[in-house]
């Protein structure tokens, strides 16, 4: 199989290490010059994907920014073969598929919405990996919901990249929960960091404190990207959020300790609920 990746970051650099692993041919395009070299220089792509080796492509997957990858899919749609399977990997669907399923529909190809769940604090290609996704959910957004071919033929395309479990879903859906599975625990951990307790943490920090804290080392251009692209479904999630914070500190302000064991309970109840 021929694979056409674009981008080769933390995400593009591990669909590139996992399907050149399985003995597929990948195509790679990157700004980075020199990141592009030393992809092809480590095995992890065999070729410059361009409009030579796109038409070759049965596979493309779109691995850099929401807004990047429709422009490019928008400005190559006249070179995809009509047999090509297009898949994106962005944060976000609504405001990908909105663009690219109309393209894919007037050039003949197949394009889906895609998520892999998986990823690092690190990003850059040095920090990608052939087993990223290994065991990792996919969720897939497909233009319709009645063709079960099509979901098999994009379960088989991903094989190489071994994901343990796929779901589909609307891109509208995907993205009121990822605000809250993804974004959220993002700006959380990105806001308690700033704490000016944070600079002596050291020697009273253990587990709970590397779980908080493990995201907020991220990449800022990208993330606030996806925020706003998202915002109205984010902001649910910030409102709901600030309005439970602010519970939790009216008790402590008021000494309420009762309403304080009420809401810590209701809290503990309700991880159970959701994750058993």
């Amino acid at each position: 199989m021929n694979v056409g990746i674009l981008g080769l970051g933390l995400i593009g650099g591990s669909l590139a290490r996992a399907y050149s692993k399985a003995g597929h041919s990948v195509y790679a395009c990157e700004q980075d010059e020199s990141m592009l070299t030393f992809a092809q220089l480590s095995g992890a792509a065999q070729g410059v994907l361009n409009q030579d080796t796109i038409p070759c492509c049965d596979l493309v997957l779109l691995a850099i920014y929401a807004d990047g990858s429709a422009k490019w899919l928008e400005d190559n749609a006249h070179l995809i073969a009509k047999k090509s399977l297009v898949i994106d990997c962005c944060g976000i669907k609504k405001a990908i598929c909105e663009r690219c399923f109309p393209v894919a529909e007037e050039y003949g190809f197949t394009f889906m919405g895609g998520h892999p769940m998986a990823g690092s604090h690190n990003s850059g290609f040095k920090y990608s990996r052939s087993n990223l996704f290994q065991g990792a959910p996919m969720v897939l957004v497909p233009s319709r919901f009645d063709d079960p071919e099509l979901l098999q033929r994009a379960v088989d395309a991903l094989e190489p990249c071994k994901f343990g479990s796929f779901s589909v879903t609307t891109a509208e859906e995907h993205d009121k929960m990822i605000a809250f599975t993804s974004q959220m625990p993002h700006i959380v951990s990105n806001a308690f960091i700033k704490s000016p307790t944070a600079q002596n943490h050291k020697g009273f920090s253990a587990g709970s404190y590397k779980d908080l804290t493990r995201v907020a080392w991220l990449n800022p251009q990208m993330w606030a990207e996806l925020f706003m692209s998202n915002k109205e479904n984010l902001l649910f999630e910030l409102e709901a959020y600030i309005k439970s914070l602010e519970a939790y500190k009216d008790a402590i302000i008021q000494n309420d300790e009762d309403t304080l064991i009420a809401l810590l309970d209701e809290g503990r109840r309700r991880k159970e609920e959701v994750d058993g």
